[in-house]
């Protein structure tokens, strides 16, 4: 029977040990995650499964013009390490759901750049950016220009008459930036 009882706590250690490296991979590391939505079309699909790397996130550095990021879209709260254990993909199967908040964009400009909408078309600083990613041309709107704050980005949906991201809901600071796509 001791035989037996050492035998299964040997497997609960080695259980518990693979949960927590997991959460801690799928936390600091990488992660899977899914496309909800049509905004990134037609370079993501809706239901598209992706895989993103956490290190931005995990060390606050800013990304790149163009790259393609996981946001939380509620940018008027601050994120905590408990934010990031409930988004965790595990965790997410164990609840049963999608977290709504969590945005697939692409990043258009970075800190202390210049962004304007006219015409249906973007500026960065000045410069119409050339964006053969864009799904189609953006309805016309009332041209607006924004001036990024530090430590934030502008991020924009690829398929821009159908996707919520910067210019609803505003710039995205480093901390919400939860990854960046492969």
């Amino acid at each position: 029977m001791q035989s037996f009882l050492k035998e299964v706590w040997a497997w609960v250690r080695s259980i518990a040990a693979a949960l927590v490296l997991t959460i801690l991979i799928g936390m600091f590391i990488f992660q899977p995650t899914k496309v909800l939505g049509k905004s990134m079309d037609p370079t993501l699909y809706d239901q598209q499964r992706i895989y993103v790397s956490k290190l931005s996130h995990t060390f606050r550095y800013e990304p790149d013009y163009g790259d393609i990021v996981i946001i939380d879209s509620r940018v008027d709260r601050p994120r905590t390490w408990k934010d990031d254990l409930l988004e965790h993909p595990l965790i997410r199967l164990i609840r049963d759901q999608e977290d709504p908040n969590m945005y697939v964009k692409r990043v258009i400009a970075k800190s202390g750049d210049a962004v304007e909408i006219k015409d249906g078309q973007v500026f960065l600083n000045g410069q119409l950016l050339d964006e053969p990613y864009v799904k189609e041309p953006m309805y016309p709107e009332p041209p607006r220009t924004w001036t990024v704050p530090e430590g934030h980005v502008f991020v924009l949906g690829d398929n821009r008459n159908n996707s919520k991201d910067s210019r609803q809901i505003g710039f995205v600071p480093f901390n919400h930036v939860l990854g960046i796509k492969f």
